[in-house]
């Protein structure tokens, strides 16, 4: 469980897959449910017929399928925004995107979730190849000019929110949820999950292969650094390396010290 913080985590319904896979109903109500996250026939083709004739299209073709397609499965997309080869798109309608926006090939955009808002993406973001948004009944936001790098892993299940210009290198996770496991006689699989949400501020830098446990805020200007697991919240313009990582320095502070 993640050490951040004293204040208990409130309880999430954080159903898991095989559940909702392998519960009583058709397949195509399953699937609508999981996939598509809208009722009725009509979003359940729309998406059938988006996937079908853009999603693994190659090349430039690909690209402009893409741009005037995927649009008619979001919740909202401005302008000159750019899907890769093979981005996936779960609860589209739940999904929201700004301008100037790019989402690199094999992403997955998941907004999934009974009673969430979603994923809000800002403007002026990149989102690169392989990298995973994932709700479970939470949200997510990623503010104007933020950079999510290769292979990034985002996951909520209550809020989490990554700052204005803030940068996230490659294989970054941020991990917005935690199992509770207080009965040692029983697997954890079998007890709740809880979230208490994270925070990346703005203009902040995760170092490459950077974890973020639930319940921590990083700070404005802040600095992790490479491979840190940051358990506790790190402050505005701090410097933190280490497992589990520790702040070395304020950033604010060391310069004003060198004028």
């Amino acid at each position: 469980m993640s050490t951040a913080g004293s204040d208990p985590s409130p309880a999430r319904d954080i159903p898991r897959a095989q559940e909702q896979l392998f519960r009583p109903g058709s397949a195509v109500d399953k699937y609508r449910a999981l996939i598509v996250g809208q009722p009725g026939w009509w979003p359940l083709v729309r998406y059938e017929i988006v996937v079908l004739l853009c999603q693994v299209v190659p090349g430039a073709l690909g690209l402009a399928l893409r741009k005037a397609t995927y649009p008619w499965l979001l919740g909202r997309c401005g302008r000159n925004v750019i899907f890769g080869q093979n981005v996936v798109l779960r609860h589209p309608h739940k999904i929201r995107i700004g301008d100037n926006v790019v989402i690199d090939d094999q992403c997955l955009i998941d907004a999934k979730g009974d009673a969430n808002e979603g994923i809000t993406i800002g403007s002026g973001v990149f989102i690169g190849r392989q990298s995973i948004l994932s709700c479970k009944n939470g949200d997510i936001t990623i503010e104007d000019d933020a950079n999510i790098g290769f292979n990034c892993e985002i996951f909520s299940a209550s809020r989490v929110t990554v700052g204005r210009g803030a940068l996230l290198a490659a294989y970054c996770y941020l991990i917005g949820g935690d199992h509770d496991a207080p009965d040692r006689s029983a697997g954890v699989q079998a007890q709740g999950r809880r979230s208490r949400g994270i925070r990346v501020g703005a203009g902040a830098w995760l170092g490459t292969r950077v974890s973020v446990l639930d319940g921590v805020s990083v700070g404005e200007r802040a600095v992790v650094g490479a491979h840190a697991v940051v358990r506790r919240d790190v402050p505005d313009g701090a410097t933190a390396v280490g497992v589990p990582a520790r702040v070395l320095a304020a950033r604010d502070q060391s310069a004003e010290s060198r004028d």
